[in-house]
């Protein structure tokens, strides 16, 4: 693994950690719940009808939901970071000339 890789994953881990609540929020998840007329709506919406009238405990919805009003936990952000460096670092192998 050269040094551009180890960079775009370091890069890709550490954006990825601050990114994520910034985008959780964007798409309706908040503090304050879940926006009316965001995309967190329309996907809340559909969880609830595809799951006769309620939202699942510890699903999607509610994950992102826990975000959006308390931020991501210790192994949240290791989950981020980790898939973080991993797409940068593929991005980043494939458009140079490692492996």
């Amino acid at each position: 693994m050269d040094l551009g890789t180890i960079v775009a994953m370091g890069a890709g881990a550490a954006g990825a950690v601050v990114a994520a609540p910034l985008v959780v929020s964007a798409l309706g998840f908040t503090a304050g719940g879940i926006a009316a007329g965001s995309i967190a709506s329309s996907v809340m919406s559909a969880a609830a009808v595809a799951n006769g009238g309620g939202v699942v405990a510890g699903g999607a919805v509610a994950v992102l939901q826990s975000v959006g009003a308390a931020g991501l936990s210790v192994a949240g952000q290791a989950v981020v970071a980790a898939t973080g460096a991993a797409v940068a670092g593929a991005v980043e192998c494939l458009t140079s000339s490692c492996g």
